[in-house]
């Protein structure tokens, strides 16, 4: 299937096994959404059944995670983590999954004023919630969505009853998600009390959802209907649009929007570690994956020659980093700023060059033209095998980065 933009359009709320229903109603192969579970060594505990199903009268397909042993009471999240980062998963997925757990754990930590590492989770660490989570990455891996959107989400009122006992819907951990990635929420006035919005469904969202808001022109192409499992007053159903963005008067190349997101910005000042030091420091945060890292010479108090440390993160992944900085340098604090920052949509295509595959990473302008880099350690590499100047190599691959 060519790659496209999905919107996930959720009239009814949004849980894990709606989403790998509408997946698998889309296209995707059941076996792609079980493979993860085969890579952690789970297939004799759990697997993932996708059934026809109707739901107030209208079609769709129905996930159901059967569980094939008797559950663990809980997992921490440490524990989960290491099994995440220890399993032959590709990296893709294996960073997909670590990003959903870790926002789960972070409003999970924050709602219960626990540290992150000791979150504890019920319905969360259970064999069906890792099945959708790592069902869920795999599906839309296989897709390869260029932009992912998301409609604003109908959360239910009431009451759910859960591990922690009788909670208020949203449940607090939702609430909490919620408010830290600014998703918009919708009014059930009218509606039947229940619990529409689930905080693994959530989580699954915001880590692959790059807009939430109404849908955005497109031309549809394929729609896959993902059924939940309560009964309504209305079908409760989840549709997963494939769709060609929407082409400008003459522009046949479909044009996507910038997206936006929060990031935050950690912060230090050191003057007591050697070059070596920083140097290892910087590069175990970028293999962390913090999305940027940069030393900048300062003169601090005292005369003393410094260096000012900043380290990009995305949100979810602020307290692994926070602990990493305090593992590998001498700082005695750490500064947190937020920032909203737009991107363009980008992509990595792989051309052939007569000197070998180069990576080429396209950007889309919000005009509709693309421009392409390429991958400077492919230039690199490039140069060596062939014993060319680096300039030489970039002249000969130049062709190939026109659209």
């Amino acid at each position: 299937m060519a790659p496209g933009i999905l919107h996930l359009d959720c009239p009814t709320g949004i849980a894990g096994d709606m989403v790998l229903g509408a997946l698998a109603d889309l296209g995707v192969p059941e076996a792609t959404l079980n493979r993860p579970l085969e890579q952690l060594g789970l297939a004799d505990q759990c697997r993932i059944v996708i059934q026809p199903g109707r739901n107030g009268g209208l079609r769709g397909s129905k996930a159901q995670v059967q569980v094939l042993v008797d559950q663990e009471n809980h997992r921490h999240w440490h524990q989960l983590r290491q099994l995440l980062r220890e399993a032959p998963l590709e990296e893709p997925l294996r960073q997909a999954a670590l990003r959903c757990f870790g926002l789960l754990a972070q409003a999970e930590a924050q709602v219960h004023g626990w540290p992150v590492d000791q979150v504890h989770f019920h319905e969360v660490g259970a064999l069906d919630a890792i099945a959708d989570v790592l069902g869920t990455c795999a599906g839309f891996l296989h897709l390869g969505a260029e932009q992912i959107s998301c409609s604003p989400l109908p959360t239910g009122h009431g009451n759910v009853t859960t591990a922690h006992g009788v909670l208020p819907i949203p449940a607090p951990a939702v609430l909490e998600l919620a408010s830290r990635h600014h998703v918009p929420l919708v009014s059930c006035r009218g509606w039947p009390p229940g619990e529409l919005v689930t905080p693994t469904g959530l989580a699954l969202a915001i880590t692959w959802v790059q807009r939430f808001g109404e849908m955005p022109a497109l031309v549809p192409r394929a729609v896959g209907i993902g059924l939940g499992e309560r009964q309504l007053d209305r079908p409760n159903q989840l549709r997963l649009i494939l769709a060609d963005a929407l082409p400008r008067f003459g522009q046949p190349t479909p044009v996507l929007e910038p997206s936006q997101e929060w990031v935050v910005l950690l912060g230090c000042q050191i003057d007591d570690m050697d070059g070596e030091a920083m140097a290892t420091m910087q590069e175990k945060v970028l293999e962390a994956g913090a999305l940027d890292a940069w030393l900048q010479p300062i003169q601090m108090k005292k005369q003393r020659p410094g260096h000012l440390v900043q380290v990009l993160v995305r949100p979810d992944q602020l307290e692994m980093l926070r602990q990493l900085l305090w593992r590998h340098s001498s700082t005695l604090g750490l500064r947190e700023q937020w920032h909203h920052r737009w991107t363009l949509p980008r992509r990595l295509e792989q051309r052939q060059t007569p000197l070998g595959l180069v990576g080429i990473k396209w950007v889309t302008l919000p005009d509709g033209s693309r421009r392409g880099k390429a991958e400077h350690g492919d230039l690199v590499s490039m140069a060596q095998q062939h014993q060319l100047p680096l300039q030489e190599v970039r002249r000969q691959v130049q062709p190939f980065l026109e659209p």
